[in-house]
């Protein structure tokens, strides 16, 4: 039992990410009606603007420091962040502790920036043209996207920690009646999970209950009507685009310090978020959900040890195994509408 809990826990957590990023690959696809290939690094970007942040935070000058000599007796210079001049070195060390959790407030605006840009730059042009296109273009784009960042960071994952307070783990094992320590998992896999809870709630409660949500969603459903009733749609499906890039920015945001950022990370998550989708349902944002939580809880069971000892490497494989039958059973995917993938 403390086996399966642990691989339910594991599985929440990889299908939180998993169903962040399908989320919006889901809401580009139902808006849009494009293959967006670059939705994988825009959860790259989200991740290193938590670097960049932390970065920022830790902008120091040097100073003289007559309290601290070398061994000659000379004061030594000291590195001191500005931000211990500007709030005082409890609070700044406060601060630059919680870098990546207030890096949200700034990868926010950057990613809906970069959305707008991408949309009206880019993705408008390929509106009416084949997948494939779409496909080529933006995928070529990820690319672009992800050498620029090696460029600027370089190869090498860099490290990015949770706040201090998070360092720990859990002890689910005494909380249920188990023994201490049988069933432990940390903290910050705990809040990305409630993070991601929190934002997918937020997204599904402003496409239900806002004005906007629900012009959008008729949109989704039939765009030439909803734009002969004088609405302009295009501005907003562009506004969508805006929020489903903050959302895989987000996603990058608080994975950070579960998976130090690194300029393939968009890739090795794009795939993935691409089989959550088909699985799930192309245009359906419950299925995109859905679909990501199954297939990490069912990832999770397939990396335990007496499953690889019976099948080896099926943990490598077993999403894509779902997704061909799927595929072959009920191409629409498990919540897409009729007709969706089926012509």
């Amino acid at each position: 039992m403390d086996a399966i809990i642990l691989q339910i826990l594991n599985g929440l957590d990889k299908g939180s990410a998993y169903a962040l990023i399908a989320l919006g690959l889901t809401l580009i696809f139902g808006t849009l009606g494009v293959v967006n290939f670059a939705h994988g690094a825009l959860f790259m970007i989200g991740a290193f603007c938590a670097v960049t942040f932390s970065k920022m935070l830790s902008f120091s000058h040097t100073i003289i420091d007559e309290t601290q000599k070398d061994f000659l007796g000379n004061p030594l210079k000291v590195e001191v962040p500005y931000i211990h001049d500007w709030f005082g070195v409890a609070t700044g060390d406060a601060i630059i502790d919680w870098a990546v959790p207030l890096s949200i407030l700034f990868t926010i605006p950057v990613m809906i920036a970069i959305g707008f840009i991408m949309e009206r730059g880019l993705i408008k042009h390929f509106y009416k043209r084949p997948h494939a296109d779409q496909i080529l273009v933006t995928f070529g784009l990820a690319i672009v996207l992800q050498e620029v960042i090696k460029y600027f960071y370089g190869a090498n994952p860099i490290p990015t920690p949770a706040p201090a307070v998070f360092a720990g783990s859990f002890d689910f094992g005494a909380m249920m009646g188990f023994d201490a320590n049988t069933i432990i998992y940390p903290y910050w896999r705990l809040v990305y999970f409630a993070f991601s809870a929190v934002i997918i709630g937020a997204v599904f409660a402003f496409l239900q209950f806002t004005t906007f949500g629900m012009v959008v969603r008729a949109g989704m459903a039939d765009r030439e009507t909803v734009g002969l009733l004088g609405i302009n749609i295009d501005k907003r499906f562009t506004i969508m685009f805006g929020i489903a890039a903050a959302v895989a920015g987000l996603a990058g945001v608080m994975y950070a310090p579960i998976n130090s950022p690194n300029y393939h990370m968009g890739m090795d998550f794009l795939v993935l978020s691409f089989v959550v989708v088909v699985v799930g349902g192309m245009g359906s944002l419950p299925g995109a959900v859905l679909a990501g939580f199954l297939l990490g809880i069912l990832e999770s069971f397939a990396s335990m040890a007496a499953v690889l000892e019976f099948i080896p490497g099926i943990n490598q494989i077993i999403i894509y195994l779902v997704a061909i039958i799927i595929l072959l059973t009920r191409p629409r995917g498990l919540m897409g509408r009729k007709g969706v993938m089926e012509e």
